[in-house]
């Protein structure tokens, strides 16, 4: 093996030692700290529908529709779509437009209790602007904002996966005994 072949093998190796000490995995199945949950979005709802279809393909959880059934229960407190002009051309007329996708959320278990606090999720996505292609700058807007649905419920997901239920029984044991 001459030198060149040998210092390609030593990069290489330190290349692949180098991603296994940096903490890289891909991501595996979600595991949630519950069994049910009750999704406060109706069903014809995209965003509902998506949420809804990535906690089935879990296997583990079961969505529920009654919200007395489910273990915890996940209340939309809002939902916004905005679009905003981002820039204007030298003659005034719109070149760039910011797109915004809120949405505040909160999650309750059976007796109530907040086992997360209201959250909120702010994605913004910048849309290029041309007059000559106004159906095709609507089609892109459709698919940025389904981007952006993807990314919240993927996001919503990890969130749910970090809840811990026995938080929020002791915040209200410590609530009940500073009382007494």
């Amino acid at each position: 093996m001459n030198l060149q072949g040998l210092l390609k093998t030593i990069a290489g190796l330190a290349l692949v030692l180098s991603m296994s000490a940096c903490g890289f995995a891909l991501r595996g199945a979600v595991s949630f700290p519950f069994q049910s949950i009750y999704v406060g979005l109706p069903d014809n709802s995209a965003l509902g529908g998506e949420l809804k279809r990535h906690l089935r393909a879990n296997g583990k959880t079961e969505v529920s529709s009654e919200a007395t059934q489910a273990d915890v229960v996940l209340d939309v407190l809002g939902e916004t779509r905005d679009k905003t002009i981002l820039s204007l051309n030298s003659q005034g007329r719109v070149r760039e437009f910011n797109l915004i996708y809120n949405l505040k959320f909160r999650v309750r278990d059976k007796a109530g209790r907040e086992v997360l606090t209201p959250t909120t999720i702010s994605l913004k996505r910048n849309l290029s602007f041309k007059e000559n292609e106004v159906l095709a700058k609507e089609a892109e807007e459709a698919l940025l904002y389904r981007d952006m649905q993807s990314e919240i419920v993927q996001q919503i997901m990890r969130r749910l996966a970090l809840i811990r239920m026995d938080q929020a029984a002791n915040n209200t044991n410590k609530t009940s005994d500073n009382n007494g």
